[in-house]
C-alpha cells in the first residue's frame, strides 16, 4: 500500500513510474505491428458527435485516440534500472519507471538524472529510443517525493518539470500519487496538466491516483489514463480482482481517455500460461493500456505468444473505443462483451473456477439479434469456426481459462 501524505514510514512504490521510459509503439520483434498509441488521425465512430466534447477538455492533446501499448520497467526491475538496460529494452521495445533522478535538484531548480545510472541523460536516452521508432515515457510524482523516495517529485515544479520533460523529448508522463501535502488529487493533477499544456510538446498524461478518488469520475478532463485500482501483483487473485473493479468504470473510456488497471504482469512466472491468457485478453478487451511488465530481453516461448497477439491486440486497439462490460455471471462463470467496429462484438467465456466447464454465451446478453446467424473467430487458436451460430455460442474453458471470440453477423 502507498504512503498517505504526511506519512513518515518507508512508502512501497505504487503502479505509476518514475523513470517510465516507456516504449508505446511495440513494433519491435513483431511485438505489435501498425499500431500507433498515439495517432491524433484515427476516426473513431462513435465519438462524431462528440468531438467537440472532446476539445473542451482541459487536456485535450489529441493524444491517446487509442490505448497506449509499451513496456515498464517496474513490475520486473523496481529501482534496479540503468541506461543500458532501457537501450538493451528499446532494442527489443521499452519503458521505465521510479528511481531514474539524483535525490537533488540542480542550482536551476531542474530534476537530474543519476549519473550512476543515467551518464548520457535522458534526452539522449530518448534520442536513441525515437531512433527505434518508439516513444518515450517518463515518471513524476504530484508529491514532494517519488515512491521510491529516492527522487523528487513535481509537486511545486509542475510547469519547470513539463518544460524539462518536453525539452528532453518524453512522450508520456506517469504521475504517482505519493508524498504529497495532502489535498486532493483534483486539486493537484490539474496543475500538471495546465503545465504540460504549455510544455510546447503534446504528452500523453497518466494519472496513477490509485483510484482512490474514483478518478474515472473526472480524469478524461485531466489526463489521457487514469488508474482505477491499487497497484497489482504477479498471482491470479490480484489480476481478476482489478479486473473487476476496472470494469465499474467502463462506461467512462472513450478515445483519449482510458480506465488504467495498471500494467501486465505476463512472464513474470507468478501465474500459469492459461492465467496470463486471461490477463491479457481481459485487458484488450478492458480497453486498458497494454504495458508490458516483464524483462523482454529474455522472454520466453510461451511469454511471446501471448503479448505478441495481433489479434488480440487489435481489439484492444480497436478504433470505436468501447470497453467491454461483465455482461453475465453465474458462479465462478463469466461472458465479457463490446461492441467492435464493423458491427462485431467481442466476447470472452471466463471460468475462474478450479474444474473445467461449459459456459455458453446468449445473443441477447452480448447485444447481438437473436435470429442473427454469425461467423466466431477464435482469438487464441487463430482460426474462424466452421461452425455458423444462431442464438448463442457454447464452448468448454479450462480452470482459470478463457475463449476469445470475435463474432459477426452474416445474415
Amino acid at each position: 500500500m502507498r504512503k498517505r501524505a504526511g506519512e513518515q514510514t518507508p512508502n512501497i512504490k505504487m503502479a505509476a513510474m518514475v523513470v517510465h521510459i516507456m516504449v508505446i509503439s511495440l513494433v519491435k520483434s513483431s511485438m505489435v505491428v501498425g499500431v500507433s498509441s498515439f495517432s491524433t488521425t484515427t476516426k473513431v465512430e462513435r465519438f462524431d458527435a462528440e468531438g467537440e466534447h472532446f476539445r473542451r477538455n482541459l487536456l485535450a492533446n489529441g493524444l491517446g485516440r487509442t490505448p497506449p501499448m509499451g513496456w515498464n520497467s517496474w513490475n520486473h526491475f523496481s529501482c534496479n534500472i540503468d541506461e543500458k538496460m532501457i537501450r538493451e529494452t528499446a532494442d527489443a521495445l521499452v519503458s521505465t519507471d521510479d528511481c531514474w533522478a539524483e535525490i537533488a535538484r540542480d542550482n536551476t531548480g531542474s530534476l537530474v538524472p543519476k549519473k550512476s545510472t543515467f551518464p548520457s541523460g535522458i534526452k539522449a536516452l530518448a534520442d536513441y529510443v525515437h531512433g527505434k521508432g518508439l516513444k518515450l515515457g517518463i515518471y513524476s510524482d504530484a508529491g514532494y517525493f517519488t515512491c521510491s523516495k529516492t527522487m523528487p517529485g513535481s509537486l511545486g515544479h509542475e510547469e519547470h518539470d513539463a518544460k524539462t520533460f518536453a525539452s528532453w523529448g518524453i512522450d508520456y508522463l506517469k504521475y504517482d500519487n505519493c508524498y504529497n501535502d495532502g489535498s486532493k488529487p483534483t486539486v493537484r493533477y490539474p496543475v500538471m496538466t495546465r503545465a504540460l499544456m504549455k510544455a510546447g510538446r503534446p504528452i500523453f498524461f497518466s494519472l496513477c491516483e490509485w483510484g482512490d478518488l474514483h478518478p474515472a469520475l473526472w480524469g478524461a478532463k485531466v489526463g489521457n489514463s487514469w488508474r482505477t485500482t491499487g497497484d497489482i501483483s504477479d498471482t491470479w487473485e490480484s489480476m481478476v480482482s482489478r479486473a473487476d473493479m476496472n470494469e465499474v468504470y467502463a462506461v467512462l473510456a472513450r478515445p483519449g481517455g482510458w480506465n488504467d488497471p495498471d500494467m501486465l504482469e505476463v512472464g513474470n512466472g507468478g501465474m500459469t500460461k492459461d492465467e496470463y491468457i486471461v490477463h491479457f485478453s481481459l485487458w484488450a478487451i478492458s480497453k486498458a493500456p497494454l504495458l508490458i511488465g516483464c524483462d523482454v530481453r529474455n522472454v520466453t516461448k510461451d511469454t511471446m505468444e501471448i503479448i505478441a497477439n495481433k489479434e488480440v491486440i487489435a481489439v484492444n486497439q480497436d478504433p470505436l473505443g468501447v470497453q467491454a462490460k461483465k455482461v453475465r455471471m453465474e458462479g465462478d462463470l463469466e461472458i465479457w462483451a463490446g461492441p467492435l467496429s464493423g458491427y462485431r462484438v467481442v466476447v470472452v467465456l471466463l471460468n475462474r473456477g478450479p474444474q473445467r466447464n461449459s459456459i455458453t454465451a446468449q445473443w441477447d446478453d452480448i447485444g447481438i439479434p437473436p435470429e442473427s446467424v454469425v461467423e466466431a473467430r477464435d482469438l487464441w487458436e487463430h482460426k474462424t469456426l466452421k461452425n455458423r451460430f444462431v442464438g448463442s455460442i457454447t464452448a468448454t474453458v479450462n480452470s482459470h481459462g478463457c475463449k476469445v471470440y470475435v463474432l459477426k453477423p452474416i445474415s
